[in-house]
């Protein structure tokens, strides 16, 4: 339709803006259609990728939810789960570049768990391979120096945290906050590579972070260079501990171990049934395939205390020859509370404070020597490998040969 411009009077379409001939403007100046921002153009999500929605009216910091498809239901439609251990995001585009990185290697929604978690699932299965109780101390000892991570997603774990532990790690002891010293960092590395090896091998994460480092090189020295030698008791130490045999609980233990060379442990895993009182041997073991189930003879001096130990676990319906109190009733001695009685005895008799509970199987090896008991005696009696094939192959050596060479302990 065709109108008259106002100023030259001349015939102007409706639509025009101005007037061609003149230039007058025809309509009032319209807003300009402001382009869009390229930088906000939201990236298009392929199928099956997942899908991003905004949160609306609503003053959130992260307003856009990632969800990831898992299936399709019976109708064909897509099921989705929020994408963790993180679902909410502050713009559409960090939504997807998440859905990204998550396609790159999908991982089970379900898996995603913290560290304390995965380690409460890892150290109970760990410890049923484990054959002593010190052991898992051990575990659980150097696990207190690793709050600091505890409440961490799994996935989200890289060495610098495990660094942290190690380095920088506290823990309360009896009230007291201590570092690690490099003995326990030691133990908090192995923790970390057999734990995060489980997480690997239950697909929880795809790389063990622990084993991408090792220990600083001060840290080796100083373990490599700072050892503590077991040490035998001295004439004195021994006196002192006869003497008090009736003064101090677990004092017969600790000369039971002084006259056959078991490991702390091992004297703790004694059973009953595998002492024979007619010919005086005890059967036990551990650790190695040397040191499994063998018999040893009972020396003379310490058989009317193992005949004590033995009817009194008899006579209380007892596995286990060495028991302790708890809740009531007597179970089998641990490591743990042997290390704090032999810690007692140690204190009460001012003994060497130096001495460990492992000290009485060094005792018993140095006397051995001392007393000329011969070499195959003491590694067998002991539960050391015998490497000489003639030996260990081709000599049957008897029980009446074993304890004759055992007797010339004095």
């Amino acid at each position: 339709m065709l109108i008259q411009c106002p100023e030259c009077e001349l015939q102007v379409s409706d639509k025009a803006i101005a007037c061609p001939h003149c230039g007058y403007p025809m309509k009032e100046t319209t807003k300009m259609r402001k382009p869009r921002n390229k930088n906000n153009k939201r990236c298009r999500l392929p199928n099956g990728f997942g899908q991003i929605s905004e949160i609306k009216n609503r003053n959130l910091r992260n307003p856009f939810r990632a969800m990831v498809t898992v299936g399709k239901n019976s109708n064909g439609r897509p099921i989705c789960k929020p994408l963790k251990p993180e679902s909410y995001f502050p713009t559409y585009n960090d939504a997807y570049a998440a859905l990204v990185e998550y396609n790159k290697n999908p991982y089970d929604l379900d898996s995603v768990i913290s560290v304390k978690d995965l380690y409460k699932r890892w150290s109970k299965e760990h410890f049923k391979t484990l054959k002593s109780d010190s052991s898992v101390y051990a575990i659980e000892n150097a696990w207190k120096y690793c709050s600091a991570v505890y409440g961490m997603k799994v996935i989200d774990l890289r060495a610098r945290h495990i660094k942290g532990c190690i380095d920088e790690g506290v823990a309360k002891i009896k009230g007291v906050e201590k570092k690690a010293d490099v003995y326990t960092k030691n133990k908090i590395k192995t923790l970390f590579n057999k734990m995060l090896d489980y997480a690997v091998e239950y697909e929880l994460v795809d790389r063990n972070y622990s084993r991408t480092f090792n220990l600083s090189d001060d840290t080796i020295k100083e373990i490599t260079t700072v050892k503590h030698e077991h040490i035998a008791f001295t004439d004195y130490e021994m006196e002192l501990l006869w003497n008090n045999l009736d003064n101090e609980d677990y004092i017969d233990l600790l000369l039971i171990q002084c006259y056959s060379g078991w490991r702390p442990q091992e004297l703790c895993l004694l059973e009953t049934k595998n002492i024979n009182i007619e010919d005086w041997t005890f059967k036990g073991g551990m650790k190695t395939e040397a040191g499994k189930d063998r018999i040893i003879p009972i020396h003379t001096k310490i058989q009317p205390l193992v005949k004590k130990r033995y009817d009194k676990a008899i006579g209380s319906n007892n596995v286990f020859l060495f028991t302790y109190p708890n809740k009531g009733r007597n179970i089998n001695l641990t490591y743990n509370y042997y290390h704090k009685e032999f810690t007692k005895i140690k204190d009460s008799l001012g003994l060497n404070p130096e001495h460990r509970p492992h000290d009485g199987r060094k005792h018993f090896v140095t006397m051995a020597k001392k007393y000329n008991v011969d070499e195959y005696a003491i590694k067998y009696m002991v539960g050391h490998k015998i490497s000489d094939i003639t030996e260990k192959v081709y000599t049957d050596r008897e029980l009446k040969w074993l304890r004759e060479e055992l007797e010339k302990i004095k």
